[in-house]
């Protein structure tokens, strides 16, 4: 391993620390306003932050993917939708379920992209197909109330994963196609705008709520938006694919210590041996694929000298 291999997992344990505790950020701020109100104000604060990035970076004169054409911006507001559904439905989820429930059933998004692919004709191999399995057992014991039903906030958060998983495969589609920054901008400024449109129509706006709000509004638009985005994409660039899937999956550990440390949520031992098997099949369903590929291309490469004779 390289230095470029561990400046780039610290920089994820760094985006995975801020996602993990924006959940916090994110309850505390409905403390005083409205989730569409948050949201609208946290994204709009996000937009602004990376607005200097997209009036730096120069678009050439070769590169179609740099300039703002109908085809990029209308796959963007695209994105910008999934991702407005996506973080509402997560949003409104937190007034009816805990932080530690919010950031284990988020990270389902990464057992639901494999799963969702094979609508695309992407194959799955057995590795995605186990953690499944484990991941839905452990959302049950997480989330089954005494009724034996699944927990009303619970079910938005799912949902809210489910828009995630879509979100990872349109940016999958745009950022091999268009400037990543540029992408990012309009998505974030349809999520704003959608939002406040909501909370006009919704909620009721006080500048004093607001302003009670700011430091849960700042957290959530400079770290998580702003900051976090900018160190996903920097560091991706030199991730080790088995680093990220451990080192990004660590958010749902990082919002559940968050929730206990700053608001003094509690596990059942029902509920941390649910998220133990959600974090275990998360990791068998993004480790076994990616092992899996390792052995084959290393096979493929003790072959190719007997392929010459």
């Amino acid at each position: 391993m390289n230095l470029r291999t561990y400046r780039a997992d610290a920089l994820m344990l760094i985006t995975a620390l801020i996602w993990g505790t924006t959940f916090v950020a994110q309850s505390l701020g409905m403390a005083h306003i409205g989730p569409f109100l948050y949201t609208g104000l946290r994204f709009a604060l996000g937009s602004l932050v990376i607005l200097p990035l997209v009036l730096l970076a120069r678009p050439q004169t070769d590169q179609a993917g740099r300039r703002f054409s109908k085809p990029m911006l209308l796959g963007s507001i695209a994105l910008g939708a999934v991702l407005t559904l996506g973080i509402n439905l997560q949003q409104v989820g937190l007034l009816f379920t805990t932080v530690t429930n919010s950031g284990f059933i988020t990270g389902l998004y990464v057992i639901l992209v494999p799963l969702f692919g094979l609508l695309l004709g992407l194959r799955n191999g057995l590795g995605t197909w186990c953690g499944a399995c484990l991941a839905v057992v452990g959302m049950l014991l997480l989330s089954i109330n005494a009724d034996y039903r699944i927990a009303f906030g619970d079910l938005l958060q799912l949902a809210g994963a489910a828009c995630w998983a879509v979100h990872v495969l349109l940016v999958g589609v745009l950022a091999t196609r268009y400037d990543a920054i540029r992408v990012s901008f309009i998505q974030f400024s349809v999520c704003a705008v959608i939002s406040l449109f909501l909370a006009l129509l919704l909620e009721d706006i006080e500048l004093n709520a607001i302003r009670l709000a700011m430091p849960a509004i700042l957290y959530g638009g400079l770290l998580a938006v702003g900051i976090g985005f900018t160190l996903q994409v920097v560091a991706q660039k030199n991730a080790v694919a088995s680093h990220a899937a451990i080192i990004l999956s660590l958010e749902a550990v990082f919002a559940a210590l968050a929730g206990w440390l700053v608001l003094n949520e509690t596990l059942s031992l029902r509920g941390f041996i649910g998220c133990c098997l959600m974090l275990t099949g998360m990791l068998v369903a993004q480790l076994v694929p990616i092992y899996r590929q390792h052995r084959h291309s290393r096979a493929a490469v003790q072959q190719e000298p007997a392929g010459h004779h």
